[in-house]
């Protein structure tokens, strides 16, 4: 396992910013007249998961940790919801969507691994 010192060593925020440049791509490929609202909501729950991860990783006790990394993994089940407004719409395939699909499920997996972690540390660390 390796060092964790930055929020940039977390393994969720790397899966998290991968799945920000895939959903940033989505975006910027969808039509003209949706680029001031779906583009822009894909992105804005896109971004807010790496943010959250980060702003979390940046605080001093762990149920502010936990909060922070319970709002990205929101913005990750936000992300599929808007997956499937682009398919019910017809601006991606099937394909494209059970890919993306399973990227944001991966990141919210990881997600889920870190609370726990800090979970198990938090236990750690109570006073009997």
């Amino acid at each position: 396992m390796e060092k964790v010192c930055r929020f940039e060593d977390l393994t969720c925020w790397k899966r998290a910013r991968e799945l920000r440049k895939l959903l940033y791509q989505l975006a910027n490929n969808l039509p003209q007249y949706e680029q001031f609202k779906l583009a822009s909501q894909i992105r804005s729950a896109a971004s807010s998961i790496t943010a959250n991860i980060a702003e979390g990783y940046g605080r001093f006790n762990f149920q502010e940790k936990i909060y922070f990394a319970r709002i990205a993994r929101a913005s990750a089940l936000e992300s599929e919801d808007h997956l499937y407004t682009c398919l019910d719409a017809r601006y991606i395939d099937q394909q494209k969507f059970n890919c993306l699909y399973r990227e944001c499920e991966g990141v919210s997996i990881a997600i889920n691994g870190y609370i726990g972690f800090m979970l198990d540390q938090k236990k750690l660390y109570q006073m009997p």
